[in-house]
């Protein structure tokens, strides 16, 4: 059915007010975080409203771009493994009967009420030598002495991958619900393996909400702050961490809001990149 195209300003109405929540919440911080971060700092936490490049011009060293070049290998790391891991979960478990997939959409949600604290803190117990899960491989005999896990990169990753993945799951599962089975069964039928048919048929049906799953996990890793601080050693800290030092203990807010300006403009960017590669393989 085709849309008719609006042709008086009452037509309009129903954007006025994601417009308007759109402009209060985005726009309107966003334009003055942009301006605070041109500001000029002074000696005593103050700063006075002014036009320079020296915010941008400090973030723009070897050393905070390791730092953003880190937390996008991170973000990217933590979308990639979130996606690998939950979609044949999903899969399977929109293959399973009602009342088992609403038991196991209970316990994902219930993973959700737990904030970031609790959840850092609970890995951190899991991966300390005393009271980890080494102990358990120590008593298995597979380890001679019982590790600490933690500080360490892959502890940073388990942590966020952790928090991550009911998200994940709950974006694929609509896509995966709506999914027609007879098409996995044509392609059985037609002698390919279950694990062929996954990936020749679901995977590709599946792109385009694989692709938004993707930007959505990265978008939402990016500015993690506390898993890194608590899992991680500083070389694993991301720049949200940099960020709230600068604008909380160092009282530089220009800084702060330079490096944020500065980590939200790549975040369009590579969202928007994404976005256009995807049309393009539509295309093609």
């Amino acid at each position: 059915m085709r849309r008719e195209p609006p042709k008086s300003l009452a037509d309009h109405a129903p954007l006025l007010f994601p417009a308007t929540m759109l402009i209060v919440f985005f726009v309107l911080p966003f334009g003055t975080m942009i301006a605070v971060s041109f500001f000029k700092r002074q000696q005593g936490g103050f700063y006075t409203p002014d036009f320079v490049f020296d915010n941008y011009g400090r973030f723009l060293s070897a050393f905070f771009g390791g730092v953003l070049g880190f937390s996008l290998m991170l973000a990217i790391m933590v979308s990639i493994c979130c996606v690998v891991l939950a979609l044949p979960f999903t899969y399977l478990l929109t293959r399973m009967a009602r009342s088992a997939q609403v038991v196991w959409l209970v316990a994902l949600l219930s993973i959700l009420s737990l904030s970031e604290v609790i959840i850092g803190f609970a890995w951190s117990t899991l991966f300390s030598r005393t009271a980890g899960i080494t102990n358990v491989l120590v008593a298995l005999g597979l380890m001679e002495q019982a590790e600490a896990l933690t500080p360490s990169f892959g502890a940073v990753l388990t942590g966020m991958v952790y928090q991550a993945f009911p998200y994940t799951v709950l974006v694929l599962y609509p896509a995966l619900v709506r999914l027609d089975p007879t098409l996995t069964e044509a392609a059985r039928t037609l002698g390919a393996s279950p694990l062929k048919a996954f990936f020749t048929v679901v995977v590709p049906a599946l792109r385009n909400t694989i692709v938004a799953t993707l930007v959505m996990v990265f978008i939402f890793a990016l500015g993690s702050y506390l898993l890194p601080q608590l899992l991680g050693r500083p070389q694993h800290w991301t720049l949200s961490v940099l960020i709230t030092d600068q604008a909380i203990y160092q009282s530089n807010m220009p800084f702060a809001a330079a490096m944020a300006v500065f980590l939200v403009l790549v975040t369009l960017g590579l969202v928007a990149l994404t976005v256009l590669v995807g049309r393009r393989g539509e295309a093609a």
